[in-house]
């Protein structure tokens, strides 16, 4: 079952394609694309796959044709650095585009994308600044330090990961990270990795693994064991 949260009156589901999708508005939202990251460390001598700004777009794409969204809207770091304005990579994200063209795409610039450079207008997306106002909601990159009485604040930047042991191991899995207010949104990129959050008292978890979002105990209730998870045929 997708969890769904209130986000200041407005359903929000969580969904396992480390997305959240707003379905009275239409709207798809994903932070931390970061293509071209991939490029970046193959720049600097680092042996990573060539694959994964393809990948990522083709997960995007099932994603919000699957959903039939109207709105796909990135809460920063869609580009990851110069690197992504590679003839390649930009005539790879211009012919997603052109394969949606029904779609609106809106970008709240992040600081990679503040070092990146914007897309170009070929690539049909819309740029703003945050925070962004979406009727009570407030679409941010990076996770505000307060969100005003009566609205709901929409974040990634920090790549949630949460760790969960039992006796067997542990696991670390990117996370939806639900606070006071506001929303902090796992990275959506192929090559992204994840960051452990410390969550505060009454704060919930929502991990993402095997196709599937759980919803953890709030903080301090319990401790954290890994989910039941389906076993995996051999």
């Amino acid at each position: 079952m997708t969890p769904t949260i209130d986000a200041a009156g407005e359903p929000l589901e969580l969904l396992a394609e480390r997305a959240a999708w707003l379905p009275r508005r239409g709207v798809v939202l994903v932070a931390d694309v970061h293509l071209g990251k991939a490029a970046s460390f193959r720049r600097l001598g680092v042996p990573v796959p060539e694959t994964t700004t393809g990948a990522t777009l083709e997960r995007l794409g099932s994603l919000v044709d699957k959903l039939r969204a109207q709105q796909l809207i990135v809460l920063g770091d869609l580009l990851h650095g110069p690197a992504a304005h590679a003839p390649s990579l930009l005539d790879a994200l211009v012919g997603w585009r052109g394969a949606r063209a029904h779609l609106a795409v809106l970008l709240v610039r992040g600081n990679h994308d503040a070092r990146a450079g914007d897309p170009p207008a070929a690539c049909g997306i819309e740029l703003a600044d945050e925070p962004l106002a979406l009727g009570a909601l407030r679409l941010h990159h990076e996770p505000p330090a307060a969100v005003p009485e009566g609205c709901f604040a929409l974040a990634g930047h920090l790549h949630p990961a949460c760790r969960l042991r039992d006796r067997q191991g542990g696991l670390r899995l990117p996370c939806f990270w639900l606070r006071p207010r506001q929303l902090v949104l796992p990275a959506f990129g192929e090559f992204t990795g994840g960051h452990p959050v410390h969550a505060a008292p009454g704060d919930r978890l929502y991990p993402v693994a095997d196709g599937q979002v759980y919803a953890l105990p709030p903080a301090g209730s319990e401790p954290r064991r890994p989910p039941r998870m389906r076993r995996r045929e051999a």
